[in-house]
């Protein structure tokens, strides 16, 4: 009975490390979003295009 109780001990307590393992991953993965997140709105640029002379005031339609 000692054993089982060992065994459950050490299962269990593989399972707490496991947990505290997927926790640590999910807030470097979310870390990492953020940073790209951040990279994406920071790298974004921001040119504007005038136009040029008269092209594409005037269009034609016939009906």
């Amino acid at each position: 009975m000692t054993e089982s109780i060992g065994s459950l001990a050490v299962s269990q307590s593989y399972e707490m490390l496991g947990a505290a393992l997927a926790k640590t991953q999910q807030k470097q993965e979310a870390q990492m979003t953020m940073q790209l997140l951040q990279s994406a709105t920071v790298a974004a640029p921001t040119a504007t295009v005038s136009p040029v002379g008269n092209l594409g005031k005037n269009i034609d339609v016939m009906v």
